[in-house]
């Protein structure tokens, strides 16, 4: 336990305290005794963010169930308290218990943004560590990571000893009582590593021997041992029984989703050419709204929060929406509980939905039609017509709404600048919508957010080959929509840093070598690279430089089928030939049915993963 006279000293001089006493309702305590594995689950961002995180919050609860383990948290700290526990000479800490890292069991990361990568390396040196896993011996703990990114975990596989690939509430048991077993036994790590390799659904990087061409594209990796060719991701197949905490800790400070959030389904069935998360998380399943009613209810009642939110990849295509949300909606009227419906589907939106959430409070509606014209639309596969658009803000309008929430994407494959300014087309006639509404049912004013992403080629899609625009393509494009946009009056116009999106780029599609680029990156003072107050491309630009790579090489290259990606090691379920078919169906603005129509033949079903 590090001094807390010195800690408390610290904390009275940096900004939100807070974020590192712990002490919350619902925090779990344990008496510690011999023989216990201690888990650190080490987010790479902020309290307000990490504790907003679903995924994180069901495994610290669920590993807290095992009686001779314990999980306790950490979060990244700001650059005050980065600095302060430097001039300290004290290291990163638990919350839980103030327990330095270095003498825990097991870190575990979650990567769910390549922007974090350089908050990793941060959080393991203030834990005094080695940031390289082949520096760190027998008397440092395992680090670990999961998470969405880890679908391509080359660019920072030199840090980690192993990487869960998938959904880690089976997964993640499993490898603890290995390690348990292994630590009784001694702890070796080679061998417990090898053994390791043996879980479905465990990826350990120095298994794995890689080599390249002379144009610097991968050659092939080659497996050491028994390790398998490829690492087949974990999903859970009974989904409705799987954990789900009702009584999560509820955060001091307000953090980015400070509400109660239920998951009412994983994965997708939609085929968006462009969305990583619809393809990794296959196949669709669902928790039944019986589940849902008594899991939100529960934690509302744990926790006083006043809002519930529901979480799914696209929570319209959820076989009870209707169910739910008229339950949820009727059993928390006059409470003061509102609900949250994002990730709707516009070819899915009934009117019942709008006039139910305005019978608790409102929070608006999200919808993301993702590009401005049909043309683009069917290119990227999102199976939505403007009179899908059209119907579902009329009927948003005529049950009393009157904010709502688009999400578009600049950049994308065959796009051109018709397409982009057809986003403030549609923002127009989405404006004209609203005041067709006799205004006795209409909410007062009309409020529309049009928020624009950069596109980001993403591994295990079928856009996975393609270049990303270029920074001055994309800026000349925000530009001119910017302009497009200014005399729709009620439209508040919000657009992402194109050179942060360059380097997700980077990240998402890069191999092994970058972890040169980020080491000299962190050392240059790079932290929290997805705040833009924070972020500094002069930075980036001179670490790849002193490592002699061209980010180029992996965000503007436009790949073959034949070339060996970073991430072929990483087996998702879904075919890579399928997802090039569905890259030349793209070429011809070719759309693919949902397959819940019928099966589409992407792989799952081959592979045993879709029933």
């Amino acid at each position: 336990m590090i001094d807390t006279n010195r800690l408390d000293d610290i904390l009275s001089r940096v900004s939100k305290p807070a974020r590192y006493t712990g002490g919350e309702l619902g925090e779990i305590k344990k008496d510690i005794h011999t023989g216990m594995t201690r888990f650190a689950f080490c987010f790479p961002d902020v309290y307000e963010v990490g504790m907003s995180h679903l995924g994180t919050s069901i495994l610290y609860h669920l590993l807290n169930t095992l009686p001779d383990v314990y999980a306790e948290r950490c979060f990244a700290p700001w650059p005050d308290m980065e600095q302060a526990l430097r001039e300290a000479g004290l290291p990163l800490y638990s919350l839980e218990t103030k327990t330095p890292l270095s003498e825990f069991d097991i870190l575990g990361f979650s990567l769910s943004y390549e922007m974090s990568y350089t908050n990793v390396l941060s959080m393991l040196a203030l834990a005094g560590m080695p940031l390289r896993a082949a520096d760190r011996g027998e008397g440092f703990p395992l680090v670990i990571a999961g998470g969405g990114c880890t679908v391509n975990p080359e660019p920072v596989a030199d840090f980690f000893d192993l990487f869960v690939i998938g959904e880690g509430e089976e997964v993640l048991v499993e490898l603890i009582e290995l390690y348990r077993q292994h630590k009784q036994a001694g702890m070796n790590r080679p061998a417990f590593l090898r053994a390791a390799a043996g879980i479905e659904g465990i990826y350990v990087p120095s298994l794995y021997d890689v080599t390249y061409n002379a144009d610097g594209t991968v050659a092939a990796y080659t497996p050491k041992g028994n390790a398998p060719a490829a690492v087949r991701k974990r999903i859970v197949t009974d989904f409705d029984a799987s954990f789900y905490p009702t009584s999560p800790i509820v955060p001091y400070l307000g953090v980015v989703h400070d509400r109660v959030t239920v998951e009412v389904m994983r994965g997708c069935t939609r085929g968006c050419r462009f969305c990583q998360a619809g393809f990794i998380c296959r196949p669709v399943r669902e928790r039944s709204a019986d589940t849902l009613i008594r899991q939100a209810q529960e934690a509302v009642k744990n926790t006083g929060h006043e809002e519930v939110s529901m979480c799914s990849l696209s929570t319209g295509d959820y076989s009870e929406i209707g169910r739910l949300v008229c339950t949820l909606s009727d059993a928390f009227a006059g409470s003061g509980v509102s609900l949250a419906v994002p990730s709707l589907r516009l070819d899915s939106f009934e009117g019942e939905y709008a006039a139910k959430l305005r019978e608790v409070r409102n929070t608006g509606l999200t919808f993301a039609p993702e590009a401005g014209t049909q043309r683009l639309r069917d290119i990227i596969n999102k199976n939505i017509t403007e009179d899908d658009i059209f119907r579902a803000a009329r009927e948003a309008f005529e049950a009393g709404q009157n904010s709502m929430k688009l999400y578009f994407m600049i950049g994308l494959p065959d796009e051109t600048m018709e397409d982009v300014l057809g986003i403030a087309d549609l923002a127009a006639r989405l404006r004209d919508i609203y005041y067709q509404v006799p205004k006795e049912k209409r909410g007062p004013g009309f409020k529309l957010t049009v928020s624009v992403a950069c596109f980001v080629p993403k591994p295990h899609t079928p856009f996975q080959w393609a270049a990303q625009d270029s920074l001055e393509a994309l800026a000349e494009k925000q530009r001119r929509l910017k302009d497009a946009l200014r005399p729709v009056k009620g439209v508040k116009y919000n657009y992402h840093d194109a050179r942060t999106s360059f380097l997700e780029a980077v990240f998402a599609r890069g191999d092994r070598r970058l972890s040169a680029v980020l080491e000299a990156a962190y050392k240059a003072g790079c932290r929290f690279d997805s705040w833009l107050e924070m972020f500094d491309f002069d930075k980036w630009q001179a670490a790849f430089a002193a490592a002699g790579i061209d980010p180029g090489f992996y965000a503007a290259r436009e790949r073959q089928y034949s070339e060996t990606l970073p991430w072929d090691i990483i087996d998702i379920g879904v075919d890579k030939s399928y997802l090039w078919r569905e890259k030349q169906r793209s070429e011809q603005a070719a759309t693919t049915p949902d397959c819940r129509q019928g099966c589409t033949g992407c792989g799952l079903t081959k592979a045993g993963l879709c029933p």
